[in-house]
């Protein structure tokens, strides 16, 4: 069994480490799955968030290269599937002076995967917008704010609905849907750009238009991407059934299995 390991620059981390990630959440990441041979789909696609999202949020860079080390050294003590998740932020940002969170660190942290293409998913709708929506960044409350709510209320996870009344995405996953003609339909909306999402879109035909909630609903079938679980089918959206065994989402399903995986 893998056991869940976290380290800051090689070190094993420590509560003082973490401490100031856990008081302020000023962060962002990138969690990559590497199989049992240490493979990663979407590899340089997770770099590029790295490096994208670290400008935006500290003004600094982020080496390629350096993450790809960090990342081995992590698996050479883990063995996959497994799950890294490469965390930037800077350790001696207080709540007083984000301003001077100029010298960000790598924290790797990796837990065992679960299985790809997990039991469908039943959704409720919630209006919820992420800030930054387009960052991968650490403030999860109010994501998971809508999810601890769409749990309450008899569901297994939020999908978003925009102010504008469109649908966007989910908690930590995109949404897509399949439309009565088998097309694969992505929402237009302000959402993470994922790298599962980005795969699928270099290996398959789709179209990006808006999407109600109503329209959601009424949807062929739908489904989650993110690089844990690959491609899930949402078996409703409040209460509307989806077709989870619709042969468009089995055809997004395998195309994404076979998509090799890049080596560190």
């Amino acid at each position: 069994m893998l056991d869940a390991m976290t380290t800051l620059n090689e070190q094993a981390a420590t509560a003082e480490d973490l401490l100031p990630l856990a008081l302020t959440s000023y962060g962002h990441f990138t969690s990559m799955r590497a199989d049992a041979e240490g493979r990663i789909r979407g590899l340089s696609l997770h770099l590029e968030r790295l490096v994208r999202d670290s400008e935006r949020v500290f003004g600094t860079p982020v080496d390629p290269a350096r993450v790809r080390e960090l990342v081995a050294h992590a698996l050479e003590e883990n063995r996959g599937p497994c799950v890294v998740r490469v965390t930037n932020y800077d350790p001696a940002v207080g709540l007083a002076r984000p301003a001077d969170a100029d010298s960000p660190q790598l924290l790797v942290t990796v837990r065992a995967a679960g299985d790809l293409s997990p039991p469908p998913l039943t959704v409720q709708s919630i209006p919820y917008e992420r800030d930054l929506p387009r960052v991968k960044h650490c403030g999860l409350f109010g994501a998971l704010h809508a999810r601890r709510t769409a749990q309450l209320n008899g569901f297994e996870d939020a999908l978003f609905v925009g102010a504008d009344g469109l649908v966007s995405e989910g908690g930590t996953w995109n949404a897509g849907f399949i439309d009565a003609a088998g097309t694969v339909v992505w929402p237009q909306a302000p959402v993470l750009p994922g790298v599962t999402m980005a795969l699928l879109q270099q290996h398959t035909d789709f179209t990006v238009a808006p999407v109600t909630p109503d329209q959601a609903r009424n949807m062929a079938s739908g489904f989650a991407t993110n690089t844990s679980i690959g491609v899930r089918a949402l078996a409703a959206i409040d209460n509307s059934p989806l077709d989870t065994g619709h042969p468009t989402l089995t055809e997004l399903r395998d195309t994404y299995l076979r998509i090799p995986g890049e080596t560190l």
